[in-house]
């Protein structure tokens, strides 16, 4: 099996791709506006990934006091109003301060207002730990957005294409909540060369935002589905790659690009083919996007499945500042190694 070289648009670094496809959004588009705290340049934001458009289109570009609620809150009006606002929230740990006006308002103004009204704006935020920031700059809290009907959540991921999928965003009509890992920012693209990542075959789903499934073994004969999403995939390929080597398991990786509406077709596919089911992300257990996956999946598609769905996430608790204990904390490749071994009974 051959994987091709990569382009130099792959590779970019995700920041790098991000900021790009900021840059051209705002050239093809004069309805388009950044908000968000410590923008100008030089700074450019806290992860660089807003360097640049100041300069180059300073009107457009609006420095805000730390206020998140109040961040959004405008947001929602310049939407209301006929523009789209690109919203840039610091952590994502702190999107819960606009939580009255994202659940309250941005949700709910098209159907309030008979679809007489649309909020087109995008919220870009980093989720994430693994940089030693603490227990209130570490989390992943995009589960909180899932429970909130009319709004779509985003996650790429560094095999996505995240300068499109941001695109898409602005593009949509919808209120879009765009995820973005931290650790992702300095990694470089991973994009499919001739069909392929590294050793894996990929088929990439239709639609803006899609999941991509990537296989070791084509997409015949393997004995277990990944699922995951965002910051989570080296984890998730790096698991299935040792199963591969030391248990000539194989596995197959669905990577999805939408949480909200879940794009489930994917996954169900995989499960068809597989069988067994094993969810991977970031955030903690408890009533996690695992848990709903494993959920629409039992309820969707039980007869496909050999074994119950395992879950692998954080644990349930803050996100240690001392990088030992946040390790210990935070999934890994070895809890994903163990579900994959307990689902296909591999070393048994």
């Amino acid at each position: 099996m051959s994987s091709g070289v990569a382009s130099t648009e792959a590779s970019l670094r995700c920041a790098q791709a991000l900021n790009a496809a900021l840059h051209e959004i705002f050239e093809r588009r004069d309805d388009v506006y950044l908000i968000g705290e410590d923008l100008l340049d030089p700074y450019g934001g806290a992860f660089k990934v807003s360097v640049g458009l100041s300069s180059r289109w300073p009107h457009r570009v609006l420095p805000t006091p730390v206020s998140e609620a109040s961040i959004i809150g405008i947001a929602a009006g310049f939407a209301l109003r006929g523009y789209r606002p690109i919203v840039e929230v610091m952590f994502g740990d702190f999107i819960t301060l606009g939580f009255d006006q994202i659940v309250n308002g941005i949700a709910k103004f098209h159907e309030m207002f008979d679809g007489q009204a649309a909020v087109p704006l995008v919220v870009r935020t980093p989720m994430g730990g693994r940089r030693g920031y603490g227990p209130t700059h570490s989390q992943s809290l995009e589960k909180l957005l899932l429970g909130v009907p009319g709004i779509v959540v985003v996650a790429p991921s560094e095999c996505h294409d995240i300068g499109g999928m941001l695109a898409a965003a602005v593009d949509d009509d919808r209120p879009v909540f765009f995820i973005e890992n931290k650790l992702m920012y300095g990694r470089p693209q991973r994009r499919p060369v001739n069909g392929y990542v590294d050793e894996f075959r990929v088929l990439e789903a239709d639609g803006p935002w899609p999941a991509l499934t990537l296989s070791g073994n084509g997409f015949s004969g393997a004995q277990a589905t990944l699922v995951t999403y965002g910051g989570m995939l080296p984890i998730a390929l790096e698991a299935a790659t040792r199963l591969i080597l030391e248990e000539e398991i194989f596995a197959e990786v669905v990577v999805l690009g939408r949480l909200l509406p879940l794009d489930l077709e994917p996954v169900l596919e995989s499960v068809a083919r597989t069988g067994a089911l094993v969810t991977v992300e970031e955030g903690t257990l408890t009533s996690g996007v695992g848990a709903e996956i494993a959920a629409r999946v039992h309820a969707a598609a039980w007869n496909d499945l050999r074994v119950p769905v395992r879950r692998v996430a954080a644990r349930d608790g803050i996100v240690p500042s001392a990088r030992m204990l946040e390790e210990e904390t935070l999934p890994g490749t070895e809890d994903v190694v163990a579900a994959l071994v307990a689902v296909t009974g591999a070393g048994s």
